[in-house]
């Protein structure tokens, strides 16, 4: 690494620099936390929650328009992803839980797609 801070670097120490006074001190463990709001390991969780978000909004769509495998995809990272969020240090729980929304979801859209391709093959010509 080349050792230089980048623009968007400094604006985000200047935000969270700021943002450091106000914090109560009941909410300093959190805020202070090695995966707390300071680090990459709160914020990729929390924009991860909009994967869960389409996947349960996709329950509405037509199974023939699901994409057994985009979401056999999806489910697959959701799996490992939980499982890797519990080996790393520190122990992100954050992560966990929302790839465990991913893999469920998606597992559930998958089922729907599969069921929705049997029932074509089981239907008299």
């Amino acid at each position: 690494m080349s050792g230089k801070v980048g623009p968007l670097s400094r604006l985000y120490n200047k935000i969270i620099g700021t943002a450091d006074i106000y914090v109560p001190t009941k909410m300093r463990p959190f805020w202070e936390h090695a995966a707390g709001p300071k680090t990459i390991f709160f914020w990729a969780p929390l924009g991860k929650w909009v994967l869960v978000l389409a996947g349960i909004g996709d329950i509405n769509r037509p199974a023939h328009l699901l994409s057994i495998n985009q979401c056999s995809v999806l489910a697959m990272t959701g799996i490992i992803w939980s499982r890797y969020s519990l080996v790393i240090v520190p122990k992100n729980y954050s992560l966990f839980s929302v790839n465990v929304f991913v893999a469920l979801t998606q597992l559930y859209q998958v089922a729907r797609a599969v069921r929705y391709q049997r029932s074509l093959k089981d239907k008299p010509k």
